[in-house]
C-alpha cells in the first residue's frame, strides 16, 4: 500500500526522482496554471549573468528567492517568477577580449568591433546550462523557458522610451567631471559600481616642499597620491584655521599652526601667525616644467582657499590638480586654474614628463626620488587606507576628468529618500542606514561607458551643437534615412544610423558611448515586458513587486538602481518588501575566494548534502542578513535534527500502516473520540502551522523553520514515543485508529507546511502517504493549499501543561544522570516544586516517562535541600564597602529557601540594613545547595525537583526485568529479526535470572514478543526446526531465541551489581537456532 521507506539520511538519490518527476509532470508549470485569475504576488528575480559560474551564495540566493515564492503560491497567490539574464558590460567583454588573446580597447577596435560584439553574444551564454541545471538541483522554481535577456532589441527599445523620458525632465546630461576611472577598461565608473570595489592597501604618501617665489622659505605640503604632482597648479589652506612661518633644522616653513609638533617635532620655532586667508595668492615656484606648454595665460603656482582643507592629517596645505580630483576640479573652477593633465586614457604618465608610458600609479617612487633629487621632499611616509578598485578586472581606478554622460540623481533625492521609506526592509536597519544614507548623499549618476558590449545611448548630435534623444525603433526610423527595417541596437550596427540635423541640415551622429549595465537590470521591472510598446496592462498589474531579495552587496547596486529608476519615471518604489541576505563566509569567518582555497564549489555541496539539507542550513543558521558559516558538519548537523527526524517519523508510521494494512482513506479522524496525547499533538500542530504561516507572512524565516523543528521534535520524540504500544496493539480498535489517524494527519499536514522550505523530501512523503491511496488528491504537494488553521483544535491551556510537564522529565532525566541511575531502574517517588499544578493525568505520564512510582507536587522542599549565602566579595565590596561585615551576617540567619525562591521569581534578593534597603543580584550572591542523603535534586527558575534515590529490593528486581528485557530486544535485533517475528527465549545457569523469569514471564513475553520461556536449558527443541518453514508458508514468522548475557560478539552487558554475573555459555552456544 505505501512504499516501504528506507531510513538512510542520504536524500540526494531521492531528490533526483523527485526532479524527474516535477520535470516530466511541468508541476511548476501547473502550478503557475493552477492560480491563474488569483490575486497576484509578484516576485522580481535579479538576473544573474550567464557567462559566470554559480557560486555557494548563488544556493543562498536561490533558496530564499525560490521559497516565499512557494509559499505564496500556496497561499492562494499567482505568483509570476520570469528569469533573467543579465548579458551587456565589462565582464563579458574581458571575457572575449581574454579568449581572443586581445588587451584593451587598441586592440578590439584592430579585430574589428562587428566580430568583437558577436563574440559578445557568444560568450553570455558560455554557463547558462550550467546555471540550469544548478537551479534544477536548488529546486529552485522560475519560467527559465522565457526568460527576460537584456541584450534583446525588445529590451533595449524599452530603455531607450526609459532614457528618452528623463531626457524630457532635463536629468540627462552631459558634463565635464571628475570621475571614478578604469584606465584598464578605459571607461567611468557609477558611484554605486566604485562602492563594490574597495580594498585596503599601503602606499607612499608625500610631504613635499613648494619654493616660495621670493623668499628663502618653503610651502610644506602633503598628498596621497604623488603621481598627480607633475600636474599641480596651486596649494589649497583652509580659509579659517590658523598658519605659521616656522623654522626647522635649517629650513623656513608655512604650514598649518596646530600640526607642527605632529610633523616637525621638538625644537621647531614659530617666527609669525597667520589665518589661511592671508596666505591666499602667495606664490611658489613650480616643482616640475612638464606642464608649461598647458598652462597658457592662466595663472597658476599660487595658494588658494577652501575649507574643505582638514587638519586630521598632513600639514593643513594640500596640493590642487585639477584634472584628478573633485574638490581640487571645484577649486579650480572657482579659482579659474588652468587645466593640467600629464596622464592619458590608458592611466599611462604623457610625453611631457620622463616617465612616459608608465602607469601613474607605479610612477609614484620614480616622482618622489625626482623630489629627492631636488631636495624638495621633506618625507615619504607609508600609509594604509582604503582605495578603490575596479570591481570588473582589479585595476586601481583614478579619479579623472572627463566628458561623461549623467542622469540628475541629486534632483530627485527627496523622491528617492520619500520612496525608500515605503519599503520595507528586512533587515530595517539597512534600509535606514546603509541605504537611507547612501541616498542622503546620493551623486549623479555617471551612466556613460566609452565601451563596445553594451545598450547604445541614445543620443544623436550634430557638430553644430545639436542633440536630440531617441526613443524607440519607430522614432529612430522616422528620423533616419539609412535606418534597416531590422535593426539590431548594438554598436557597429547602430552606429552607421545617420540623422539630418533639424537645425543646420547636416549628419547627426550617435555618441560613441554605451550605457552602465545596472541601467539594465534597473530596468527590468518594465523592459522584461517590452513596456510601453506592449503589455501594458501585465506591466501595470506587476508593478510594483511584492518581494525582491539579494545580497547585501547589491544594496549599492540592483537595489538601488531599482529604485533610482522607478523614481524617475514613475516616483514610487519598485519593490515593497527586501530580504537582504548577508555573505556566505568559510566556517573560521573567512571571506571564500579560489585563491585562499577555502571556496565551496555549490555543485560539490549539493551532491553531497543535497539541496533540502543545503536549504535548512540557511533558512535556519543565522538571520537571513547576517554572514553565515557555511560548514558541512553544521549543514549535516540540521539535517539530522530536523529532516532526519521527520523522515524516520514518516517511516516508522509506514512501517506499522503496511503491517496492519492502514489505509488513511477509510476512516476519518473523529476528535470527540482522541485521547490527549492526540490532542496535544493536534494542537500543536494547529499552533505550528499558525506560526510557520505568521512568519512566513512577515519574512521571519528562521522563525519559521524553528517552530516546524519544535513540532518535528515533539511529534517524535514524545508523541510517537509514547504512543508506540497503541501502534504495537493487536486488531484495529479505536485507540490505534485514533494515533493512526492523528500521526497521519500531523505528518501529511506539517508536510504541507515545510514544503516551501524542503521542497524535495515534503514532495516525497506526499507521494507514498497521499497520492499512492487517493488518486483524486493534487498531483503534487506544491499543487496543494498551505494548510488551513483548525482554530478549534488549540488548547492553550494543554499545550502549556505538556510544556510543564515536559520541562520537569527534561529536570527528573538529568536528575537521574546526576545519581547515575539508568532510566529502567524504578524509583519510588519524585517530588516537583513549582508555580503550577498538574492533574493526575499529566502525573501518570511523568511517572512513566521517568520510571518513577509517584510524582508528588509539594511547596515545600525543604525537607530535602536546603541553600545558604555568601556575599561575592569582588561586586558586593565597590557597592556596599563598610555594609559588606553585616550583609554576611544577614545572609547567613536568612530562611536559604525563602530566599531562593525570591531570587529566582523577582532576579534579586532584598535586604533591610540599619534602615538602608540593599539589593543583591544573582551575580553578587555565592549560593551553596545542600541535599539529605539518598535524594538528588535540579533546579531550573520556578521548577525544582528531587528524587529520592533509596531502591528497595522490589524496585532492584524490577529494574532487573526491564534490563532483561533491553538486553533481549537488544539481541533480536542484532541477530536479525523482523518488528513483528515471534521468539522463544532459553535461560539457563542463573537461578536468580531463572526466578526473575519464571515470576514475570507473562511481562517478558509481551515485551520481547515470546511465545514462550523455557528455562533450564539453552537447545531449540527439535519441534521449533520443524515448525519454521510451514511458519513461514503461512506468513507467520518464528524464531527460536537463546538468552545469554554475552552477546555474540562476545561484549558483557551490564547488570546490576546486587546481581551475580552469568558465566559464558559453553562453546559452540549461539543465540539463535
Amino acid at each position: 500500500m505505501y512504499k516501504k521507506v528506507s531510513t538512510d539520511m542520504n536524500f540526494v538519490e531521492r531528490e533526483k526522482q523527485v526532479e524527474k518527476f516535477w520535470e516530466d509532470n511541468q508541476i511548476f508549470e501547473k502550478s503557475m496554471k493552477v492560480r491563474e485569475g488569483n490575486p497576484s504576488y509578484v516576485f522580481y528575480d535579479g538576473p544573474p549573468t550567464a557567462n559566470g559560474k554559480p557560486h555557494i551564495g548563488h544556493v543562498e540566493t536561490r533558496v530564499i528567492k525560490d521559497m516565499i515564492p512557494r509559499y505564496r503560491t500556496m497561499k492562494g497567490y499567482q505568483v509570476p517568477r520570469k528569469a533573467g539574464w543579465d548579458t551587456h558590460g565589462l565582464p563579458v567583454e574581458l571575457e572575449v577580449e581574454k579568449k581572443l588573446g586581445l588587451d584593451g580597447k587598441d586592440q578590439i577596435e584592430k579585430y574589428g568591433v562587428e566580430p568583437f560584439i558577436e563574440q559578445c553574444k557568444e560568450s553570455v551564454w558560455k554557463y547558462e546550462g550550467m546555471w540550469e541545471d544548478f537551479s534544477h538541483t536548488v529546486g529552485f522554481w522560475a519560467d527559465m523557458k522565457n526568460p527576460y535577456v537584456t541584450y534583446h532589441n525588445d529590451y533595449i527599445e524599452s530603455e531607450w522610451w526609459a532614457l528618452k523620458e528623463i531626457w524630457k525632465k532635463g536629468l540627462l546630461y552631459e558634463g565635464h567631471k571628475i570621475v571614478p576611472y578604469c584606465p584598464r577598461c578605459g571607461t567611468p565608473l557609477s558611484s554605486h559600481e566604485v562602492a563594490q570595489g574597495y580594498k585596503d592597501v599601503k602606499e607612499r604618501s608625500a610631504v613635499v616642499r613648494f619654493k616660495v617665489k621670493g623668499e628663502d622659505a618653503y610651502i610644506l605640503a602633503w598628498t596621497t597620491t604623488p603621481w598627480t604632482l607633475p600636474s599641480n597648479v596651486a596649494l589649497c589652506v583652509n580659509p579659517d584655521e590658523d598658519y605659521v612661518k616656522v623654522t626647522s633644522k635649517g629650513y623656513t616653513y608655512y604650514m598649518a599652526a596646530a600640526l607642527v609638533d605632529t610633523v616637525l617635532g621638538e625644537g621647531a620655532e614659530i617666527l609669525e601667525h597667520y589665518q589661511g586667508k592671508d596666505l591666499e595668492f602667495k606664490e611658489y615656484e613650480p616643482l616640475f616644467p612638464y606642464a608649461e606648454k598647458r598652462i597658457g595665460n592662466k595663472k597658476a603656482y599660487y595658494v588658494v582657499c577652501d575649507t574643505y582643507v582638514t587638519l586630521t592629517d598632513g600639514t593643513g596645505v594640500v596640493h590642487i590638480a585639477p584634472a584628478f580630483g573633485e574638490d581640487d576640479s571645484k577649486v579650480g573652477h572657482r579659482y579659474d586654474l588652468p587645466f593640467v593633465q600629464l596622464v592619458n586614457e590608458k592611466g599611462e604618465m604623457t610625453e611631457e614628463t620622463p616617465w612616459a608610458g608608465t602607469f601613474c600609479k607605479k610612477a609614484d617612487m620614480a616622482v618622489l626620488q625626482a623630489l629627492e633629487d631636488k631636495d624638495l621632499l621633506f618625507d615619504a611616509p607609508l600609509f594604509e587606507h582604503s582605495y578603490p578598485h575596479c570591481w570588473r578586472c582589479d585595476t586601481p581606478l583614478i579619479y579623472y576628468a572627463r566628458e561623461t554622460w549623467f542622469i540628475r540623481m541629486t534632483a530627485v533625492k527627496e523622491d528617492l529618500i520619500r520612496n525608500n521609506n515605503t519599503i520595507n526592509w528586512i533587515p530595517e536597519s539597512i534600509g535606514k542606514g546603509r541605504f537611507g544614507d547612501w541616498l542622503e548623499n546620493v551623486q549623479d549618476w555617471g551612466l556613460s561607458r566609452n565601451r563596445y558590449w553594451g545598450t547604445p545611448l541614445p543620443v544623436w548630435q550634430c557638430e553644430c551643437g545639436h542633440q536630440d534623444c531617441i526613443g524607440s525603433i519607430e522614432e529612430l526610423k522616422e528620423k533616419a534615412d539609412n535606418c534597416p527595417d531590422d535593426i539590431e541596437l548594438h554598436r557597429p550596427y547602430i552606429d552607421a544610423v545617420t540623422i539630418k540635423c533639424p537645425k543646420c541640415g547636416k549628419e547627426m551622429h550617435r555618441v560613441p558611448e554605451v550605457i552602465d549595465c545596472w541601467f539594465d537590470s534597473g530596468s527590468m521591472p518594465f523592459a522584461q515586458h517590452h513596456y510601453p510598446f506592449e503589455n501594458k496592462e501585465i506591466f501595470e498589474k506587476q508593478f510594483p513587486a511584492q518581494f525582491i531579495s539579494e545580497a547585501v552587496d547589491q544594496t549599492r547596486g540592483w537595489f538601488y538602481s531599482l529604485l533610482a529608476i522607478s523614481t524617475l519615471l514613475f516616483n514610487k518604489a519598485p519593490y515593497e518588501n527586501v530580504i537582504v541576505l548577508g555573505l556566505v563566509q568559510d566556517e573560521n569567518g573567512q571571506k571564500m575566494s579560489k585563491s585562499k582555497g577555502n571556496a565551496v564549489d555549490p555543485f560539490d555541496a549539493l551532491q553531497t548534502y543535497g539541496a533540502d539539507a543545503i536549504r535548512w542550513y540557511f533558512y535556519t543558521s543565522s538571520a537571513p542578513w547576517l554572514p553565515s558559516r557555511f560548514a558541512g558538519k553544521t549543514v549535516v548537523e540540521g539535517q539530522r535534527k530536523f529532516m532526519g527526524t521527520l523522515w524516520n517519523t514518516y517511516a516508522f508510521f509506514v512501517l506499522y500502516a503496511n503491517i496492519d494494512n492502514f489505509d488513511a482513506t477509510k476512516y476519518s479522524l473523529e476528535y470527540d473520540k482522541l485521547a490527549v496525547m492526540d490532542k496535544w499533538l493536534l494542537s500543536r500542530l494547529e499552533s505550528t502551522v499558525k506560526a510557520v504561516d505568521d512568519n512566513l507572512a512577515n519574512y521571519r524565516i528562521p522563525e519559521a523553520a524553528k517552530a516546524l523543528q519544535s513540532f518535528v521534535d515533539d511529534m517524535s520524540n514524545w508523541y510517537v514515543r509514547r504512543s508506540r504500544e497503541r501502534f504495537w496493539a493487536k486488531g484495529m480498535e479505536q485507540d490505534k485508529i485514533n494515533a493512526y489517524m492523528t500521526l497521519y494527519t500531523a505528518l501529511v499536514t506539517v508536510a504541507k507546511a515545510a514544503a516551501p522550505m524542503i521542497p524535495f523530501m515534503t514532495e516525497d512523503i506526499y507521494q507514498n502517504l497521499v497520492k499512492s491511496i487517493d488518486a483524486s488528491a493534487p498531483e503534487s504537494i506544491h499543487l496543494c493549499d498551505f494548510p488551513e488553521v483548525h482554530e478549534n483544535w488549540i488548547d492553550p491551556k494543554m499545550e502549556e501543561d505538556m510544556a510543564d510537564l515536559l520541562e520537569i522529565v527534561v529536570m527528573g532525566r538529568a536528575a537521574r544522570n546526576t545519581a547515575n541511575i539508568k532510566n529502567r531502574q524504578p524509583i519510588g517517588t519524585m517530588y516537583v516544586k513549582s508555580e503550577f499544578q498538574l492533574s493526575e493525568f499529566y502525573k501518570e505520564i511523568i511517572e512513566d516517562e521517568l520510571n518513577v512510582k509517584e510524582v508528588v507536587f509539594k511547596d515545600d522542599i525543604a525537607d530535602f535541600i536546603s541553600y545558604s549565602f555568601k556575599p561575592q566579595m569582588r561586586t558586593v565590596g565597590p557597592k556596599y564597602g563598610k555594609l559588606l561585615n553585616k550583609i554576611k551576617t544577614v545572609l547567613s540567619e536568612l530562611d536559604g529557601n525563602k530566599a531562593m525562591a525570591e531570587l529566582k521569581s523577582t532576579g534579586e534578593l532584598k535586604l533591610d540594613i540599619d534602615g538602608q534597603e540593599i539589593v543583591l543580584l544573582e551575580e553578587d550572591l555565592l549560593i551553596d545547595m545542600a541535599q539529605m542523603e539518598g535524594y538528588v535534586s535540579e533546579s531550573d527558575h520556578t521548577i525544582t525537583v528531587v528524587l529520592d534515590t533509596n531502591l528497595t529490593p522490589e524496585l532492584i528486581e524490577e529494574g532487573f526485568v526491564r534490563e532483561l528485557v533491553s538486553k533481549i530486544q537488544t539481541m533480536r535485533k542484532e541477530a536479525g529479526f523482523e518488528v513483528m517475528d515471534k521468539i522463544r527465549v532459553y535461560a539457563k545457569d542463573n537461578d536468580k535470572i531463572v526466578d526473575i523469569m519464571k515470576n514475570h514471564g507473562d511481562e517478558i513475553k509481551s515485551e520481547v514478543l515470546a511465545e514462550d520461556i523455557v528455562t533450564g536449558e539453552t537447545s531449540a527443541r527439535p519441534e521449533d526446526r520443524g515448525m519454521l518453514p510451514a511458519l513461514r508458508r503461512h506468513g507467520r514468522y518464528e524464531r527460536c531465541f537463546l538468552l545469554h548475557l554475552r552477546d555474540r560478539r562476545g561484549m558483557r552487558h551490564q547488570v546490576p551489581r546486587e546481581l551475580p554475573q552469568v558465566p559464558h555459555p559453553r562453546t559452540g552456544r549461539g543465540p539463535c537456532c
